[in-house]
């Protein structure tokens, strides 16, 4: 409710910043957990989670955030290419 009124009340920027922040949010942990369960689970691997797993999953999250915030740019029209 709070954050519905600050929304309202700094206009459609602040929004879609907090949109943009939140979709962002949400594609990094997609990416993190979609890498680490590849990394469990995948057959032929070992099934054990180190620290080389765990730094991949990361750059995989970031990866993804940068890519859905690519697209979501795009589709906006508002991207720089």
């Amino acid at each position: 409710m709070v954050e519905q009124q600050h929304e309202q009340g700094a206009g459609p920027g602040a929004s879609r910043a907090a949109r943009r922040r939140r979709s962002g949010i949400i594609a990094f942990l997609c990416g993190v957990v979609a890498a680490l369960a590849f990394f469990a689970f995948f057959p032929g691997l070992p099934h054990v989670i180190d620290a080389g797993a765990v730094v991949v999953s990361l750059v995989v999250g970031v990866l993804a955030r940068w890519g859905c915030l690519a697209w979501t740019e795009r589709r906006t029209g508002r991207g720089g290419g």
